[in-house]
């Protein structure tokens, strides 16, 4: 019997992409993203993060919201294409912060 490979296609991987697109823009780390998402009870392991990022894994609700709140970014720049819209305000978030630790929303 022939196996057959499972190829992810990162053009499908939406909103895996944007995450992974979102936190290197903020310059967090998915070991500090992680830490902060389990310290508001969000079921998560590095692992996890790495999977869902890639395309590997599904997200789970609660875990698209923690990230949502943990990035401090709307729904829709995780689901949507990204965009000039998506830029500018990751941007915004970037010159707000100003080296601070970043405030939970």
């Amino acid at each position: 019997m022939e196996q057959k490979k499972i190829v992810f296609d990162d053009n499908i991987n939406t909103i895996g992409r944007n995450i992974r697109w979102i936190r290197k823009s903020l310059k967090i780390r998915q070991t500090e993203l992680v830490a902060r998402l389990q310290l508001c009870h969000v079921d998560i392991t590095r692992e996890t993060l790495v999977k869902i990022e890639g395309g590997r894994q599904h997200i789970k609700l609660s875990q698209l919201r923690g990230i949502r709140d943990e990035l401090g970014v709307l729904y829709e720049d995780i689901l949507d294409q990204p965009g000039e819209e998506l830029s500018k305000r990751v941007e915004q978030l970037n010159s707000s912060e100003n080296g601070e630790t970043r405030k939970k929303r």
